[in-house]
């Protein structure tokens, strides 16, 4: 009997590309599926186009938006797959895609393996496939100064990142988690901080799962689509809202999951890079402010979250420490076998 997959999606004004994303989801070789959609009461035709599927997907109406992380908490909860595949409505996946994933998830020997991601390839708005397109990522890394960068991303698809390796953590627009590992990592019942509310919660997801000894598998041969809209160095285009979001969160994750060795191992770059961006809060972006605000508010809980990490953190400061560099770190993950369509295959024998 092979495994069931939960697909868990969250919408908010995704009429543009709600429908090119569930009808690759339907396209996949593999199955047992569920799809489950949360929508942040969207004022677009969203709805209307849900409603489409009603027969095949299961769809949470939020009264308001809850935001990225908490309504995907929602979707998981409502989910029962051994394994569940986070999607981005803005993301279309290849005919192989989820099976390919679960096959080199359940493959590997070691059951340390809690996140497998495969290749996320640059889309334009209207969801057209480009030719030739660029890397949107091939998983995620962190640098000396505490952010977090998709590898590899606006490169050209040009042969680069062919193999499979360890990466420190997985974007969330399409990201394999293992339920054991959602389980293991969730604090009082929520996998994502609903306190990030977008933006940042994979990579805080990520560093955490680092922290409790889990790994992500990064599998190139599976290939998925991405609008990719926020962008290192197209912040002045993006709405306010987002920007403040993406200033409380690099502190929020910091101050949750940070040791004092590798804080104190990257004292200088970490701090040069906070007092510039708090300079920067405070002289052009000042509708990030309240980020500030928000921070203090979020303190008490913050604290809690980070007293529960660190008292169950299985990985020291000067392990963790290998995986900040300012160029991506990655490992080499044992050879998967080349079985292209196997679980497909075994599929269509369990049914025959």
């Amino acid at each position: 009997m092979l495994p069931l997959v939960s697909l868990t999606l969250v919408t908010y004004n995704s009429a543009r590309y709600i429908d090119a994303c569930l009808e690759s989801i339907f396209a996949q070789e593999y199955r047992p599926l569920e799809v489950v959609v949360v929508d942040n009461a969207s004022s677009d035709s969203t709805a209307a186009l849900l409603a489409g599927y009603a027969d095949r997907i299961r769809v949470i109406w939020n009264k308001q938006n809850l935001g990225f992380a908490a309504a995907h908490n929602q979707a998981i909860a409502a989910s029962s797959g051994k394994w569940v595949l986070v999607l981005n409505p803005d993301v279309r996946l290849t005919a192989h895609f989820i099976e390919m994933l679960l096959e080199a998830g359940e493959e590997q020997s070691d059951q340390r393996v809690g996140t497998v991601c495969g290749k996320l390839l640059a889309m334009s708005g209207d969801m057209t496939i480009p030719a030739h397109p660029l890397v949107d990522s091939t998983g995620i890394f962190f640098t000396p100064t505490l952010r977090h960068f998709d590898r590899g991303a606006r490169e050209p698809d040009n042969g680069n990142y062919e193999r499979p390796e360890y990466v420190f953590g997985a974007s969330a627009a399409a990201a394999l988690y293992r339920r054991e590992m959602i389980d293991d990592l969730s604090i009082d019942g929520e996998f994502f901080d609903p306190d990030f509310f977008f933006y940042r919660e994979d990579a805080d997801v990520a560093w955490r799962a680092q922290l409790m000894s889990w790994k992500c598998l990064y599998l190139p041969q599976a290939r998925a689509y991405h609008v990719r809209t926020v962008q290192p160095g197209k912040r002045s285009q993006l709405p306010p809202d987002i920007n403040m979001h993406s200033v409380k969160n690099r502190f929020l994750m910091r101050l949750k999951n940070v040791g004092p060795v590798l804080y104190l191992r990257n004292l200088v770059p970490t701090t040069v890079r906070d007092l510039g961006v708090i300079m920067y809060c405070l002289l052009v972006e000042r509708t990030s402010l309240p980020a500030f605000s928000l921070l203090c508010q979020a303190w008490p809980r913050t604290w809690r979250k980070r007293q529960w990490i660190q008292q169950h953190r299985r990985v020291g400061d000067r392990e963790l420490a290998r995986w900040f560099r300012f160029q991506p770190v990655s490992f080499p993950a044992p050879e998967l076998n080349s079985k292209p369509a196997s679980l497909s295959t075994q599929f269509r024998t369990h049914n025959s």
